[in-house]
């Protein structure tokens, strides 16, 4: 079938083994390696009646974009289908996803549409810059096209094309922007990112991350990240402009009214920036080139 499966787990054991079980007979004729990034615990025993499984176990904590890395640097097929330990497949519909790449070369990955708890189906995704900063939000989930990215829980990515971006960015350990930066990154690489309404699986966003993390370091790293992101990838002077005058406006007027994760994250983000700055790169497409391909 030529598809490796990578499984990033933190802690959550109990559920991964649950999901194993539910996923493993759809996932017959893949290679699946699922990585242990909590160092420790060992996870050896906990995977004794899955003997098909190639288990990587870090030595020391990642994150997610670090364990997804180590686990597709192990892949040996030229697709990779990214699971987070909380997804459950439906069926073994993510199959399809090779006919897109095999009809556009330029594509780097396909996105699933994913069933919430409460039964709504989410996963395709716009993006656009407002009030100095690149945001993003939701968009019906219900036809298939071009999305701001794949996300990291449940997609099919090109191996070849994740290694000539270099994976993901381990600057936004130990989670959140991992997945908007990649596929940023790609859309101003001139490869493509698209979105099949027809792929379905089953992913209970956050329910690791709540279960070992406290929501104000959520809320916290989630804006950190979102600095992060633009001192790293925007290269656009209006929007580097933009932000510079807006981005303190922004954390000032939350803060007023009573939310202070945005200038929490700020001054973490402050303390990256030497780093931001080093992972910055010239793209071959323009920021307000890529941003264009999401106006309505």
């Amino acid at each position: 079938m030529n598809i490796s499966v990578v499984i990033p787990v933190y802690k959550n054991t109990e559920e991964l083994v649950k999901n194993l079980k539910h996923n493993l007979p759809f996932l017959k004729e893949t290679e699946v390696i699922v990585v242990n990034d909590f160092p420790d615990v060992s996870i050896q025993k906990d995977l004794v009646d899955f003997p098909q499984i190639i288990l990587i176990e870090n030595k020391m904590n990642l994150g997610f974009a670090g364990a997804v890395n180590t686990g597709v640097a192990e892949a040996t097929h030229p697709y990779v289908m990214l699971l987070n330990s909380d997804v459950r497949l439906r069926d073994s519909s993510y199959v399809k996803s090779i006919s897109h790449f095999k009809e556009d070369s330029s594509l780097f990955a396909v996105s699933f549409a994913q069933i919430e708890k409460d039964g709504n189906i989410v996963g395709r995704n716009t993006l656009f810059w407002n009030r100095g900063f690149l945001s993003h939000a939701a968009v019906p989930a219900t036809s298939s096209g071009t999305t701001g990215w794949a996300e990291g829980g449940s997609c099919m990515i090109d191996k070849n094309k994740f290694e000539i971006l270099h994976g993901f960015d381990t600057l936004y350990a130990p989670f959140y922007w991992e997945d908007v930066d990649l596929s940023y990154r790609a859309w101003k690489s001139r490869f493509r990112v698209y979105f099949d309404h027809t792929i379905k699986v089953e992913h209970h966003h956050e329910s690791t991350i709540s279960k070992y993390f406290d929501k104000q370091r959520v809320t916290a790293t989630a804006y950190r990240n979102q600095f992060l992101f633009i001192w790293k990838n925007i290269n656009d002077f209006s929007l580097l402009i933009s932000h510079l005058l807006l981005s303190p406006v922004q954390c000032i007027r939350l803060a007023l009214h009573g939310d202070f994760g945005m200038m929490r994250g700020h001054l973490a983000a402050i303390r990256l920036l030497s780093s931001a700055l080093r992972h910055r790169h010239s793209y071959p497409i323009t920021d307000s080139t890529v941003l264009s391909l999401f106006y309505e």
